[in-house]
């Protein structure tokens, strides 16, 4: 069973772990690298900063620390960002999960970037309404999501 639950600034030490584990194994999917985020850069105070800078999930699978995402305000619209889950949770439902626990927050639109080659995520955010949003830029893909797309609701490409 797949349980999300929403941080505040007392769980940096779970964000923490979970977020130097995706920086592990998927560095090219984050625009920070696992350098960033250790020595110097790994203190308590700053994982606190991060924790406040938005809303931030973390998904348990069967009671296991299984995945996370954040939701950062951007003006009226919001980002998806920092969205990982662990390898042994894929294709059990977390990451469907994450992105409803950030697009049902929203109250408008979500926008996010996400590695071109990375078909699997892209294909998940497409089942949760987000269609492509121009060239994007360099390796990335702009994806988004206006309120109007249903949850989950599958679309035709051309």
């Amino acid at each position: 069973m797949v349980v999300v639950r929403e941080l505040g600034t007392e769980d940096w030490a779970d964000w923490r772990e979970l977020r130097l584990a995706a920086l592990r194994d998927a560095p090219e999917a984050f625009g920070a690298t696992l350098a960033d985020w250790q020595g110097e850069g790994d203190s308590e105070r700053r994982w606190r900063a991060r924790l406040d800078s938005g809303h931030n999930v973390l998904a348990h699978l069967d009671g296991v620390p299984a995945g996370m995402v954040s939701g950062m305000p951007r003006g009226h619209r919001v980002v998806l960002a920092s969205m990982w889950v662990a390898p042994f949770a894929r294709g059990r439902g977390v990451g469907d999960a994450l992105v409803a626990a950030v697009v049902e927050r929203a109250e408008g639109t979500v926008f996010l970037d996400v590695v071109r080659t990375n078909t699997v995520a892209a294909a998940l955010y497409r089942r949760h309404g987000f269609v492509d949003d121009g060239p994007g830029d360099g390796d990335l893909r702009r994806m988004v999501r206006h309120p109007s797309r249903s949850r989950l609701a599958p679309r035709a490409h051309p």
